[in-house]
């Protein structure tokens, strides 16, 4: 899934682009959301639990990957600073500092999250544990540009959790683009990605038996009910999720029990929708290694090792700039 938005503590550029996403998304047809906004407090909250639930195989995976290849990452990089896309918690990215702290003994972390009150908490938990670790927490969204401060290099950047999978094909073009231009020779990009498997195994994974996802995607209405002055009735949508065959990916949409027209009156906004109208709230790509592979050579980049779990659920590729001599990728 995606980056978290602490929309309970919106900065000014925050809340203006919630209002134009919310206005665009929500006057277009079919309608649609992007899914930084299922992230408040509470969304946080509900998709930690959603990543213990026994249908939602990817973050078990991504962990137990980590813990097989990190020695291996650490040793092919060198790197001397790990810029996270996307932290969170962080909680993950210690596998990789542990391995790194093998080679380095000054390293440098720079976690990187549109939620300021994400990276304190991260932060504040890091020094804790890691008192010789440098870190340089950035408030950003990363999917709209990201300026780096000057870091020691080799610089390992690190896009895990699936998150690369939310983008649409187009936005995921102009991000890796964005990606190579601020590459330094001998920087490598660590990118996690969910994989083609079972359609039903998937669909699962995004509608639990208990409910936890249906509770994640109608809490982005809890939002727009608080932030936008808006009216939803929560009672009056549906948690829907469906496999998109011929784009390898999943969508999460909020679908109208009946019709209604809902007021927000943080932007003086009237949305009609029809019995059984579909908001998008979310997609969630899955990948092929050669799709991938294809993708990033588009952007001027190459995938120089994969890595993958036994059932082969989800994958990491360790990827560098396409003018740079890599091994051959396994």
């Amino acid at each position: 899934m995606t980056t978290p938005a602490d929309t309970a503590l919106l900065p000014a550029h925050f809340r203006t682009e919630l209002r134009t996403d919310v206005t665009r998304g929500l006057t277009a047809s079919p309608k649609r959301l992007p899914p930084r906004w299922l992230y408040d407090p509470l969304g946080s909250e509900l998709f930690e639990q959603i990543t213990q639930l026994p249908e939602y195989p990817y973050t078990r995976a991504e962990r137990s990957i980590l813990a097989q290849c990190s020695p291996a990452v650490a040793a092919l990089t060198g790197a001397r600073t790990v810029i996270e896309l996307g932290s969170g918690s962080s909680e993950k990215t210690r596998i990789l500092l542990d391995a790194l702290g093998e080679h380095h003994t000054q390293l440098t972390y720079a976690p990187v999250d549109v939620s300021a009150s994400a990276l304190a908490q991260a932060v504040a938990a890091l020094r804790a544990d890691y008192p010789h670790l440098t870190t340089v927490p950035l408030v950003a969204d990363f999917t709209t540009g990201l300026a780096l401060p000057p870091l020691p290099g080799p610089r390992l950047l690190a896009f895990l959790g699936g998150t690369f999978g939310n983008l649409l094909p187009g936005e995921r073009a102009v991000f890796l683009r964005s990606l190579r231009s601020r590459l330094d020779p001998g920087d490598r990009l660590l990118i996690g990605v969910g994989l083609v498997k079972d359609p039903d195994r998937i669909r699962a994974a995004y509608d639990d038996a208990a409910g936890v996802t249906a509770a994640f995607n109608l809490n982005v209405l809890t939002m727009l009910n608080r932030e936008l002055q808006a009216e939803f009735d929560l009672s009056a949508f549906e948690h829907v999720a469906l496999w998109d065959a011929a784009n390898d990916w999943i969508e999460m949409r909020l679908r109208s029990r009946r019709e209604q027209t809902v007021v927000l009156h943080g932007l003086g906004l009237h949305v009609f929708f029809a019995p059984g109208e579909d908001l998008r709230t979310e997609i969630s790509a899955k990948f092929r290694p050669r799709r991938l592979a294809e993708e990033m050579s588009q952007a001027g980049l190459q995938v120089s090792h994969w890595f993958t779990d036994p059932d082969q659920l989800y994958g990491l590729a360790l990827v560098a700039r396409d003018d740079e001599p890599a091994p051959p990728a396994r």
